[in-house]
């Protein structure tokens, strides 16, 4: 009934009277009533007192604790076509075996005999650096024949030079032998012309001398043409000398030249021998590659590329693998305001989806469903989200985690930072406070040292 009248009925009618209003409106009632109100007010006074541990809530993923156990992608170094599958998705794979097998695209790879080929090119090559070695070594023979032959030659027109001047100095001694004979010849000449005049020597022992002395003038002039001739050998044999050193040394310029040439020939050829060698191992590691294989065991998760004939380029995303073997992790994204709370080895608390928990932020001990974890690498830089990473490996002293966590599936974790009153916690909520800043246990000892 409505209160819109003036007339109260409780002044007019005794409630008392009936049981109900004995029931409610009996002192009893309002004794009991202040000793709950008084009790729970002890009760809420002393939990405020009661210890609160601080915590950072955020949420994550689970992952693996090292790269190399992540779900990966395996990409096919050369571009190709698909040709043959040797898999399913889901099918578990060994490391080596062979996933699927591709082809060429690419025409300067379409001879099946690509790599025979370039090895036949080698061998024909090598050949021709053994030919140009033995063209060297056949140079270096003819230009130490050519050497050995101007040696003698050189000598020879040496030993001519000295017999050269040998002889003009014979024919030099000659000539003044004949001088000196032509001078005995005109004295005695003279002698007998006088003698002659006198009347004592006959006309003919007269003619006699001049006929002798006729023939040592000519005797004379002999003997000069002869000496000059010894000049003139001598002279020749010089120039024998310096012929011969510009012919020899022009015979064997020529030949040094012939074995440079072959050498700079040799060494291009080799040059096309490395250069071929090297295709031949690409060659051969290109057709390794026409087989995608599994880096390591695992799963096939998904297809990506998977027509019969379509093709990709380099680099592409063929198929995804999930590891067999890997150490579970969690990895959670804290905000930039509680990055200086969290150290490496710090305890965390993580609950997964999928696992029923009931948690108690505030008393870990008391939470249930929730699994114990350490802080094992923290991420320097903020991701994409705007905070940061920070790794999460199990905590070995804590109870195993579950068997059946997939990589990939969510997961919140609670990390444990001091112990503080409840009263104090609820006082830096209500002003939006950040936890306690601190440091670990042992950390001012290890700066010490």
């Amino acid at each position: 009934m409505l209160n819109i009248t003036h007339k109260s009925v409780n002044k007019d009618v005794d409630l008392t009277a009936y049981k109900s209003g004995q029931k409610i409106f009996h002192k009893r009632h309002y004794k009991q009533f202040n000793r709950f109100l008084i009790t729970f007010a002890v009760i809420m006074i002393i939990t405020l007192f009661l210890p609160w541990t601080q915590t950072i809530i955020s949420s994550g993923n689970v992952t693996t604790l090292t790269p190399s156990q992540r779900p990966q992608t395996i990409q096919s170094p050369i571009p190709g076509r698909i040709e043959e599958w040797f898999v399913r998705e889901g099918q578990a794979v060994k490391a080596g075996d062979t996933i699927l097998r591709i082809s060429e695209v690419k025409g300067e790879y379409f001879d099946p005999r690509l790599v025979e080929r370039t090895g036949q090119q080698i061998q024909s090559k090598n050949s021709s650096v053994s030919s140009y070695s033995e063209k060297i070594k056949a140079l270096d023979n003819q230009v130490g024949a050519l050497n050995t032959e101007r040696g003698l030659k050189y000598e020879q027109a040496q030993n001519k030079l000295l017999q050269s001047k040998l002889k003009v100095k014979s024919d030099s001694i000659d000539l003044e032998a004949v001088k000196t004979n032509l001078q005995i010849a005109e004295r005695q000449f003279g002698a007998f012309e006088e003698l002659y005049n006198e009347g004592l020597k006959s006309l003919t022992e007269l003619e006699n001398k001049r006929s002798k002395l006729q023939e040592t003038q000519a005797k004379l002039l002999s003997q000069e043409n002869k000496f000059l001739a010894s000049k003139n050998e001598v002279i020749n044999a010089m120039v024998e000398l310096n012929r011969i050193n510009a012919e020899y040394t022009d015979k064997i310029s020529k030949a040094q030249s012939d074995k440079f040439t072959a050498q700079s020939n040799q060494f291009d050829v080799e040059a096309q021998v490395s250069k071929l060698e090297s295709d031949f191992s690409n060659y051969e590691m290109r057709n390794d590659m026409y087989y995608i294989k599994a880096p390591q065991d695992g799963f096939i998760n998904k297809a990506i590329i998977g027509g019969i004939g379509e093709t990709f380029k380099e680099g592409q995303q063929l198929v995804g693998i999930m590891p067999a073997n890997y150490d579970l992790a969690v990895e959670t994204f804290i905000n930039p305001l509680d990055l200086p709370l969290i150290h490496k080895g710090e305890s965390v608390r993580v609950q997964f989806d999928g696992w029923p928990a009931i948690v108690f932020s505030g008393w870990p001990n008391a939470s249930y469903g929730t699994y114990g974890a350490t802080v094992v690498a923290i991420e320097n830089f903020i991701s994409a989200n705007g905070k940061f990473r920070v790794l999460l490996a199990p905590d070995e002293s804590d109870h195993d985690w579950p068997d059946a966590i997939q990589v990939g599936s969510g997961a919140r974790t609670i990390a444990l930072l001091e112990d503080v009153p409840i009263w104090y916690e609820m006082w830096r909520k209500l002003n939006g406070f950040p936890p306690n800043y601190y440091q670990p246990n042992g950390t001012s000892q290890e700066k010490a040292k």
